[in-house]
């Protein structure tokens, strides 16, 4: 299970600067990061993946793994491991790093209305909790919270989930599944809870960023099979992006998207992760035989595209 990784160290002087570190995994296309504080060494885990193959049922920590080997190696003290949403196409690791390191656990303050949404899709106990407590700390619009001297602010930026959330720390936003790569265009919007409009609304808040803020995507899918790439800036994505350049008007966009996602199967994980990350990463308990079993409801999701 490789993944591809490259540090990208502060230009200019420290002030506001963060160091970035991405991580690309392969299996996903996902991109996890290890933001830190160039003056304390604090460091912050945003969006891990906990490997997962689907044909055998097999959970593998190699992706974490190496996560905390690149955090031991550079001398950084891990203070935060955080989701930007529940995710669709991996499971996550923030339980798994919560563990291993004892950083803090966080995610947007919408999970709730995400975790009461899936219990009921999934038919899960009475004992599963919808408040969110699975996390340390739940993220509103607008919290500021300390990485070392850096501080991160936290934007609500709904659409692709309801709970999705991006974080500014310094120079650098972490958006994940808004924007992507300028050559790839914006993320869907069609899970439960999604909305194509929100999305838009959301996009116009990131775009509203300084033009030369570092915009750290949480997907690559690479097309015409170029290198994995992550980083762009507010102005490339402003003149850029090939949605943005199709639609100029929330009317436009959300036509656009829409259509788009007409054509779109659905993730292959969606059924297997959110059941997860609606846990902050916990698996289920062992049943009487020792085992760990995953819900697959059947017909969950109607009118999805098959592959």
């Amino acid at each position: 299970m490789s993944s591809d990784v490259r540090s990208l160290p502060p230009d200019g002087n420290l002030g506001g600067r963060p160091r970035v570190a991405a991580f690309f995994d392969r299996r996903t296309c996902s991109v996890q990061y290890v933001v830190s504080d160039p003056a304390t060494g604090e460091c912050a885990f945003i969006d891990p993946v906990l490997d997962y193959d689907e044909k055998s049922g097999s959970i593998a920590t190699d992706s974490a793994d190496g996560l905390l080997r690149y955090v031991s190696a550079e001398g950084l003290k891990p203070k935060w491991v955080l989701d930007t949403h529940p995710h669709a196409d991996h499971l996550s690791a923030v339980d798994y790093l919560k563990r291993m390191t004892g950083a803090r656990s966080g995610i947007g303050a919408k999970i709730v209305e995400v975790q009461k949404l899936w219990k009921e899709i999934y038919n899960l106990p009475e004992a599963f909790r919808i408040d969110g407590s699975q996390w340390d700390c739940l993220f509103a619009d607008g919290d500021r919270f300390a990485l070392g001297e850096l501080e991160i602010e936290v934007l609500f930026c709904p659409g692709h989930t309801l709970a999705s959330i991006t974080y500014c720390v310094g120079n650098a936003a972490f958006i994940h599944d808004t924007l992507l790569m300028p050559d790839y265009g914006t993320a869907r919007c069609d899970f439960p809870g999604g909305d194509a409009g929100q999305l838009w609304h959301s996009l116009q808040r990131i775009l509203s960023l300084p033009g030369d803020t570092r915009l750290f995507t949480g997907h690559d899918y690479r097309p015409g099979g170029r290198e994995p790439a992550w980083e762009s800036s507010v102005i490339e994505q402003r003149t850029k992006n090939v949605h943005l350049q199709q639609a100029q008007s929330e009317h436009e966009f959300v036509e656009l998207r829409q259509s788009r996602d007409a054509k779109l199967a659905m993730p292959k994980l969606i059924l297997h992760a959110l059941q997860v990350n609606i846990a902050a990463g916990r698996l289920p308990a062992p049943e009487g035989n020792g085992r760990r079993y995953l819900r697959i409801p059947l017909d969950a999701l109607p009118g999805a595209r098959w592959d």
